[in-house]
């Protein structure tokens, strides 16, 4: 197959859609941020790229502190009005009707209809050109409790989530095609997790006919 030349640029995809809540419980911002993701296990770190004219850059570096809100299919609109909006100008939680709540261990702002909030530190701040990445270490993890399941595991398929595809937002509806680790997994392993997969299909099935 022929190959055709593209201008460089960042045509990474699909790339992670988040919305990134900053300062303190009265005077707080959120932004959408697409370049963000995981740069480390142990400990567990992450970053956002902000660009260094956005009203946020100057709270996370004067705090310290962010959190990380995956968006689901709910919150696009939500998500979309903060990444063009400046909160500068508007209360962003205010107009979109979005509800904070108090990090637990930063203090930090999260989005309450977000299904996951990462509560972040940052750890080191990169400068570059027309971004600066704040990196952060995750020091809290906060699920909401209707999207875990009984055995103490996050049931993804009921987050809703959404992926950013070059100026796009696409939701993740379809049901997972693999696992880590399926192309070298005994018989036995794959068929438990078929069969968890179909559990969770039929569960969601008739909690959304009950709704």
């Amino acid at each position: 197959m022929n190959k055709k030349s593209f201008k460089a640029g960042t045509l990474l995809s699909p790339l992670p859609v988040i919305i990134a809540t900053c300062g303190d419980m009265e005077n707080s911002n959120a932004i959408t941020i697409a370049w963000t993701g995981i740069i480390n296990s142990e400990p567990p770190y992450t970053y956002v790229s902000v660009r260094k004219s956005r009203f946020s850059h100057d709270i996370i570096k004067e705090k310290g502190t962010f959190v990380i809100n995956l968006v689901n299919e709910n919150l696009v609109k939500a998500a979309d009005f903060c990444g063009v909006k400046s909160g500068r100008d508007v209360d962003k939680f205010k107009e979109m009707g979005l509800h904070k709540v108090e990090g637990a261990v930063t203090g930090c702002p999260m989005i309450e209809e977000s299904p996951i909030n990462l509560e972040c530190k940052v750890i080191e701040v990169h400068e570059y050109p027309t971004h600066d990445m704040f990196v952060g270490e995750i020091v809290n993890v906060n699920v909401n409790e209707d999207v875990v399941s009984e055995d103490g595991k996050i049931d993804y398929t009921k987050l809703g989530l959404v992926s950013y595809v070059h100026g796009e937002y696409m939701p993740l509806r379809k049901a997972p095609i693999g696992f880590f680790g399926y192309s070298v997994a005994r018989k036995k392993v794959l068929k438990k997790r078929n069969k968890q997969a179909h559990d969770r299909r039929v569960n969601n099935n008739k909690a959304k006919k009950t709704k």
